[in-house]
C-alpha cells in the first residue's frame, strides 16, 4: 500500500466523520425549531432528518459537483499532490472534530465555516498568504452578522404580522382560515423557489429566471386555491380555540421540516464527502482539479454518516436551538422556518456565503424579540456566538497542526 492508498482509506473515515457530525449538528438545528414548537417529536425528526437527509444525498445529490477548495485557496499554487492530498485530509479531519466537541457540548456551528478554516489553515502552511483568497474571507466574516442579522428581522415580522392579524384578534378562527391558505402558498413558493434554485435536479431543469419564478408562482397558486377550498379542515376543530391556529401552523410546520431535511441532504452532503472525492481524484490521477465529481458509492457513505449523526447526538442541538433560546409555539416555529428559509434563499442566490446554522439561530431569536428582550435566554445566545467566532481559528490552527505532523511523517 503506498501513500496515496493510506490516505485514501484515512479519509473515507474522516469523511464518515464529517457527514455524521453534519448529521449532529447542521442538519439537527434545523429541525429544531419543528421539534421546540411540538409540531414533531425528537423521535420523529431523525426518522425523518434521517430518511429524507439519505435520500435526498444518494438521489438528489447524484449530480453535486463539490467546489474542493470552497474558494478559499488556489488549488493551482499547490503544486505536489502529495502535499494537497495531505492537506485536504487534515482539513477534513479538523472541521470533524471541531463540529464534533461542539455537538457534544450542544451548541450549533457552521460546518462549512469549520471546513473553509481547516482549508485556510493548510493553505498557509503548504503555500503562504498569497494562496489565500482573502476577499472571501472577508465575505464569510461579513455572513456571521448578516444572516443571523436578517433571518431575525424577518422571522419578527412575521410573527408580529400573524399576532396583529391572527393571535390578537377577537375572530381569529375566521382569520386563521382567511390567513392560512396565504401563508400556505407563500411557504410552497418558498419550497419551490428553493428547490430550483438550490438543488441539483432543479438545476438540471435549466429554466430561465422567468421561467422559474413563474413554475414556482404557478404551484403556489394551486395550493392557496386548494387551501382556500380545504379551509375549514386546514383550521381544524373551532371548539379549541386559539389551539387550532396553532394546529393549523403545525400542519405547515411538518411540511418545512420534510423539505429542509431533503434537500440538506442533496446539498451539505458535499461539504463531508468533497474533500473526500478529491482525495480519491488525486489517489488515481496524481492530480486535484478545482471540482470533483462525486462518486454514488460515496454519496451512499455520506447519507448514511448523516443519518446515523442526527440518529444518535441530534437530540443535544436540537435542544438548545428548539428549547433553551426561547420558548417556540407552532406560529413561532412557523415564522422561524420562513425567517431562515428566506435568508438563506435570498442570499445564496446574491452570492453570499450565508450558513442556514446562522440564519436558524438568527431567526429563533428574532421570534423571541417579538415578545421582549425577556423572552431570549441572552446567556445561550453568548455561547453559541462565541463558537461561531471562534469556529475558523480554531478548525485552522488544528489543520495546520495536523498537516504539519503529517508533512513531517509522510514527505
Amino acid at each position: 500500500m503506498d501513500i496515496y492508498d493510506l490516505f485514501f482509506y484515512l479519509s473515507l473515515f474522516a469523511g464518515f466523520m464529517m457527514a455524521f457530525n453534519l448529521g449532529a449538528n447542521d442538519v439537527a438545528n434545523s429541525m429544531a425549531s419543528a421539534v421546540g414548537a411540538k409540531a414533531i417529536s425528537i423521535r420523529q425528526a431523525v426518522l425523518i432528518a434521517g430518511t429524507l437527509n439519505f435520500v435526498g444525498a444518494v438521489f438528489l445529490g447524484s449530480h453535486v459537483t463539490a467546489t474542493v477548495s470552497k474558494g478559499i485557496i488556489n488549488p493551482a499554487a499547490i503544486a505536489d499532490p502529495k502535499i494537497m492530498m495531505i492537506g485536504m485530509f487534515s482539513a477534513l479531519l479538523a472541521a470533524g472534530l471541531w463540529v464534533l466537541i461542539s455537538t457534544l457540548t450542544a451548541l450549533p456551528v457552521s460546518s462549512t465555516h469549520s471546513i473553509v478554516g481547516s482549508i485556510l489553515g493548510f493553505g498557509l502552511v503548504a503555500g503562504g498568504p498569497d494562496v489565500v483568497n482573502w476577499l472571501k474571507m472577508v465575505g464569510i466574516v461579513m455572513s456571521w452578522i448578516i444572516s443571523p442579522f436578517f433571518a431575525a428581522i424577518i422571522a419578527f415580522l412575521i410573527f408580529t404580522h400573524i399576532r396583529k392579524t391572527i393571535l390578537f384578534k377577537k375572530d381569529f378562527i375566521h382569520q386563521a382560515q382567511k390567513w392560512a391558505p396565504i401563508w400556505m402558498g407563500l411557504t410552497v413558493l418558498l419550497i419551490a423557489l428553493s428547490f430550483l434554485y438550490k438543488t441539483p435536479v432543479g438545476k438540471g431543469l435549466h429554466l430561465s429566471f422567468l421561467g422559474s419564478l413563474c413554475l414556482a408562482f404557478a404551484i403556489a397558486g394551486v395550493v392557496w386555491f386548494s387551501g382556500r377550498l380545504a379551509v375549514n379542515k386546514l383550521v381544524g376543530n373551532t371548539e379549541q380555540g386559539a389551539e387550532a391556529v396553532e394546529e393549523t401552523f403545525r400542519k405547515l410546520q411538518v411540511g418545512t421540516s420534510c423539505y429542509v431535511a431533503l434537500s440538506q441532504g442533496a446539498n451539505d452532503v458535499a461539504n463531508a464527502i468533497g474533500p473526500v472525492a478529491a482525495i480519491y481524484l488525486i489517489t488515481k490521477e496524481h492530480v486535484l482539479l478545482a471540482k470533483a465529481d462525486i462518486p454514488i458509492g460515496l454519496l451512499v457513505m455520506g447519507g448514511l454518516g448523516i443519518a446515523i449523526g442526527i440518529s444518535l447526538l441530534g437530540h443535544k442541538v436540537m435542544a438548545t436551538v428548539g428549547e433553551k433560546i426561547t420558548v417556540l409555539t407552532n406560529t413561532r416555529g412557523f415564522a422561524v422556518d420562513f425567517g431562515a428559509a428566506t435568508t438563506v434563499l435570498a442570499a445564496s442566490n446574491m452570492g453570499l456565503p450565508v450558513s442556514s446554522t446562522h440564519a436558524a439561530v438568527g431567526a429563533v431569536v428574532g421570534v423571541g424579540l417579538a415578545r421582549g428582550f425577556s423572552a431570549v435566554n441572552f446567556k445561550i445566545l453568548g455561547k453559541i456566538v462565541l463558537y461561531w467566532v471562534l469556529t475558523v481559528p480554531i478548525a485552522a490552527f488544528t489543520s495546520i497542526t495536523i498537516f504539519s505532523l503529517l508533512k513531517w511523517a509522510f514527505i
